[in-house]
């Protein structure tokens, strides 16, 4: 990410009023993990990442903001660490449990399978591209279409739960969203196999 994506996110966690409390889809399924090691990805000021060190979880958060990074530096069970994700790359065979919500990164989707241990849980959510939506970001490209997730994580996963539904956000907005619960299957995969 460039200098001005990272200053951006940094105002934004400063000024504007981002929920603080976790998505259902996070609070419903991150009991399905098999162990307690946990990632939360594009953490921002933690809502997840403290809701799962509550649950017990011992929880790395990522983010590029060193404004969230700060928020979260000293709560037992959370390890926060500013981070590019278009240079860092995820620790392989290390968690029981992703967490990724309202970021999209595609790339990211072969290290996030990597990172996930055998019978591990991956739980995602994040805005979809739709014509109707209320409101948008410019670039479609952090937008997930229609059918995609399943697309791309039904041979490699047991897909537990997916849905695309319209959701109101913390503005009010209406927007479609995608979900995926999904756990990752025996045998390992190689970047190479993700994208083929």
């Amino acid at each position: 990410m460039s200098i001005e994506d990272k200053e951006k996110w940094d105002r934004k966690h400063i000024e504007a009023h981002i929920p603080t409390d976790p998505v259902d889809l996070v609070t419903n399924f991150a009991r399905l993990a098999p162990g307690k090691q946990a990632l939360d990805i594009a953490c921002g000021m933690g809502r997840h990442a403290r809701y799962l060190a509550s649950q017990g979880f011992r929880v790395d958060a990522l983010d590029i903001s060193a404004t969230a990074i700060a928020s979260l530096q000293g709560i037992e069970n959370i390890s926060a660490k500013e981070v590019d994700f278009d240079t860092y790359i995820l620790e392989e065979n290390k968690y029981d449990l992703v967490v990724c919500t309202y970021f999209l990164d595609r790339g990211l989707f072969p290290q996030i399978e990597k990172a996930l241990k055998e019978g591990g849980i991956f739980i995602y959510e994040t805005f979809m591209y739709h014509p109707d939506n209320d409101r948008s970001t410019s670039n479609r490209t952090f937008l997930l279409e229609e059918g995609e997730l399943e697309a791309t994580f039904d041979e490699r996963y047991e897909i537990m739960h997916i849905r695309e539904a319209w959701d109101t956000d913390y503005k009010g907005a209406k927007t479609m969203i995608g979900q995926l619960v999904a756990k990752k299957k025996a045998g390992g995969m190689t970047v190479e196999d993700f994208w083929s």
